[in-house]
């Protein structure tokens, strides 16, 4: 792909990812915690595959911990902007399956389980890999 639509590829996928961000704020606002870390979630990996396709490479999973590590055979200079990250992801990863689904948690559901203290930390680590590779776009 040429670099005009590497960068075209990776607007649209760091757009929704500020999209899901957005999402994520507005369920936290509503009281649906559970949902608002995994948008919250969904918005960090998103802004990650941005990266990816910018430097014309196939981002695989959902692990943003991983989208990071990986990114260390793709392009160095970039694993090495994103490293501090590191922790955010591992943060945000927790949060894309139990939030989701019931038999992710031990006899409750995610609505029980999650907090707006939960949705809050979420954001934050979000919005830091958001605002990171937005700079890097």
């Amino acid at each position: 792909m040429s670099s005009e639509k590497n960068r075209a590829e990776a607007l649209r996928w760091l757009e929704t990812a500020k999209d899901d961000l957005d999402s994520a704020l507005i369920l936290k606002d509503k009281g649906k915690f559970a949902h608002s870390c995994f948008h919250a979630q969904q918005a960090g990996e998103k802004a990650l595959k941005a990266l990816w396709f910018s430097v014309d490479a196939d981002p695989w999973g959902h692990s943003i911990r991983k989208l990071i590590e990986n990114l260390k055979t793709v392009d160095k200079d970039l694993f090495r902007s994103l490293e501090p990250l590191i922790r955010a992801g591992t943060v945000l990863d927790r949060f894309y399956i139990p939030t989701r689904y019931p038999n992710g948690l031990p006899d409750m559901t995610p609505q029980e389980a999650f907090s707006a203290e939960d949705a809050e930390g979420c954001l934050k680590s979000s919005r830091e890999i958001l605002g990171t590779v937005s700079s890097l776009l």
